[in-house]
């Protein structure tokens, strides 16, 4: 997800919390804190809705009803709200908030590429997730001639790389349950949903 920081030209008196997110405009964009500063990110582009609706409806017919699926929902990564980020999709096996935020560890963080949030989405992000203990994140590039994903787990504290897909390959994963997809079918025109899923497992019977 693309952010940009606004710069401020003095330091604030205090550190901003989830809590100060109430006051913010109702203008489309994303307001995130790191640290106790706001960066905020403009409105998703068209390409980016449809990869996230295309992906969270997927993982919504391969799961059962013990997972929650939540397309850009809050996360706060530390207990005084002051680092509060939104992935663009997450999958969580908790009940939902009484109030307020997520403040647990999704099972899976999903990410959105666009040209602004490379580093953000592959190092920044990539090392606040490992940190707040997130068991898998996947990093999609919605790239028009040969959309791709890359698949990270966690290990040790850190994300060791599980596997790259692009275009009409077939991507399957176990975690957080057993999924399988043709990126290219994230983006491209067309019968998605018939085809998102790729051909028909071979079950080896007649």
């Amino acid at each position: 997800m693309a952010v940009m920081t606004i710069r401020r030209t003095e330091a604030p008196e205090r550190r901003l919390t989830v809590d100060d997110l109430e006051h913010t405009p109702d203008d489309g964009r994303r307001y995130e804190l790191v640290d106790g500063r706001l960066d905020v990110s403009p409105a998703p582009k068209p390409i980016h809705m449809r990869v996230a609706y295309r992906l969270g409806s997927h993982l919504g017919v391969a799961c059962d009803d013990a997972f929650e699926i939540g397309e850009a929902p809050g996360i706060n990564l530390n207990a005084d709200g002051t680092h509060h980020r939104i992935p663009d999709l997450a999958v969580f096996d908790c009940e939902l908030p009484d109030e307020g935020y997520f403040q647990v560890p999704p099972l899976l963080a999903v990410e959105i590429v666009s040209p602004e949030s490379v580093f953000r989405d592959n190092h920044t992000k990539r090392r606040e997730y490992a940190a707040f203990g997130v068991p898998s994140y996947w990093i999609i590039n919605p790239l028009a001639d040969k959309v791709g994903i890359v698949e990270f787990r966690l290990e040790d504290g850190q994300y060791q790389e599980v596997t790259q897909t692009y275009g009409e390959e077939v991507f399957e994963t176990e975690l957080p349950f057993p999924v399988r997809f043709v990126p290219h079918w994230l983006v491209a025109n067309g019968p998605w949903r018939k085809n998102i899923g790729g051909p028909a497992e071979d079950t080896g019977t007649e």
